[in-house]
């Protein structure tokens, strides 16, 4: 077993699955992969299953029973991971929208420099996203403004779902209370995060939209996020959050508060 996993929900992925899997399997850094399938009719676990004598003991597949969300998929997810000793947990999307090429900058922001949260980030150095229409960029930058002004989390991609988590940060969050399940769930992952006092590093990413299959995205999910994270701020004015442990065990001091900004860049 690797000590880094990534986590891959699907549905309806038929024509990136195989294709994902291979990339990831082909960098000089070994991963593993769990797949997590939310019983994609078009037969994507069918593909994953197909491969998994080829990659045995490293390609792994859950099936769950119907659509059930991205953030509960990756709560599967995690605590899968946990149970089986990971200490590298990470967020990718099956479409390539994410260059599996960068998890071994997100790695190494984890495991070589010592931070507990690593993300992908889209805007941390002006706006890198390519193919998008005008409109959805504007609609995901602002929507990061957007969080930073109602909770001053100083994360500049706080949509973004391509990240390397510690075990550490995912044995603190309480899983169980997580709310959202859509695209607000990326951002509740990140302020939880923050208000534990974890240290976190926004690494530069180039994010390319999907050339094959169909986007997940709706003005649903857009909505959720909106209302989320003022639901998120009232909330935390009523909790005290433990600070993160302390990592001593891997000569690194504590941080006594939460995340300042400078630890963001």
């Amino acid at each position: 077993m690797n000590d880094g996993l990534v986590l891959i929900p699907t549905y309806n992925e038929r024509e990136n699955a195989e294709l994902i899997i291979r990339k990831v399997f082909s960098l000089p850094r070994a991963f593993d992969v769990l797949i997590i399938d939310d019983g994609s009719p078009d037969g994507t676990a069918q593909i994953v299953r197909g491969l998994q004598a080829e990659f045995a003991g490293r390609l792994f597949l859950e099936e769950r029973k119907g659509k059930l969300g991205l953030g509960t998929a990756y709560i599967h997810g995690f605590r899968w991971a946990l149970a089986r000793g990971y200490r590298y947990i990470f967020e990718m999307d099956a479409d390539f929208s994410h260059n599996p090429d960068d998890l071994l900058r997100l790695y190494d922001a984890c495991a070589v420099d010592g931070y507990d949260l690593a993300i992908g980030s889209r805007y941390i150095q002006g706006v890198n996203v390519v193919n998008w229409p005008m409109d959805r960029v504007l609609m995901s930058w602002f929507a990061s403004a957007y969080v930073r002004f109602i909770t001053g989390m100083p994360i500049m991609d706080a949509t973004a779902g391509f990240k390397c988590y510690t075990d550490r940060v995912l044995r603190t969050i309480p899983l169980a209370r997580i709310r959202f399940v859509g695209y607000a769930f990326q951002i509740e992952m990140k302020w939880l995060a923050f208000k534990h006092g974890f240290r976190i590093k926004e690494v530069p990413i180039i994010f390319t939209d999907r050339t094959r299959g169909a986007s997940k995205m709706s003005k649903g999910i857009f909505k959720e996020a909106l209302l989320g994270v003022v639901q998120m701020k009232v909330a935390s004015l009523f909790h005290r959050f433990e600070q993160a442990p302390a990592l001593a065990s891997r000569g690194i001091d504590a941080p006594e508060g939460p995340v300042p900004a400078s630890e963001l860049r």
